[in-house]
């Protein structure tokens, strides 16, 4: 999945179920690609967060919840502070199963009118995942401080709590 700073996604799935996350970049077109490379945009590669899970104790469809209630998915190739195609925001599917439920997903929050506009996520076949360097994996672990700071100030948590707090109670 992929919701621009693969950073900001990586604790909301933290959940009973989730065996593991890690984070990389897919979809473009160059192998092994960097960091400093994927962060230029012009790899083509997203920034994303790869999801191991166990389906008999959470859901595809709740880890789907969980990725719309973290990103705002009507901007293209935005997402807060960050901007260019490699914080698109995508859903990448593993198998026809994914790909309906993640459809059906992004076709029902665009008709509860919730964002306010169309949503454009992406929903693409997965390609290669190519793991992140060491410093980012967890990088809300290791760096607290920096990462709460980098979050608040990009807008992301401002724009959920106000578009969470707004849409629970209508």
């Amino acid at each position: 999945m992929q919701g621009g700073c693969f950073w900001c996604l990586e604790p909301a799935f933290n959940v009973e179920g989730v065996l593991t996350t890690s984070v990389g970049y897919m979809g473009g077109s160059s192998e092994n690609p960097s960091y400093q490379e994927v962060s230029t945009g012009r790899t083509g590669h997203a920034e994303v967060i790869q999801i191991e899970f166990d389906s008999k104790k959470v859901s595809y469809q709740t880890l789907l919840d969980i990725f719309f209630r973290q990103i705002d998915p009507t901007t293209l190739n935005r997402q807060f502070a960050d901007q260019g195609s490699q914080y698109r925001t995508a859903i990448f599917y593993h198998h026809q199963h994914q790909q309906r439920l993640a459809l059906k997903a992004k076709e029902e929050l665009d008709a509860s009118g919730v964002f306010g506009a169309p949503i454009v996520t992406e929903i693409v076949k997965a390609s290669i995942f190519y793991k992140a360097e060491k410093e980012h994996q967890r990088y809300y672990q290791k760096h607290p401080f920096r990462y709460k700071l980098y979050r608040s100030g990009s807008g992301r948590d401002a724009y959920l709590q106000q578009l969470w707090s707004s849409s629970s109670e209508s």
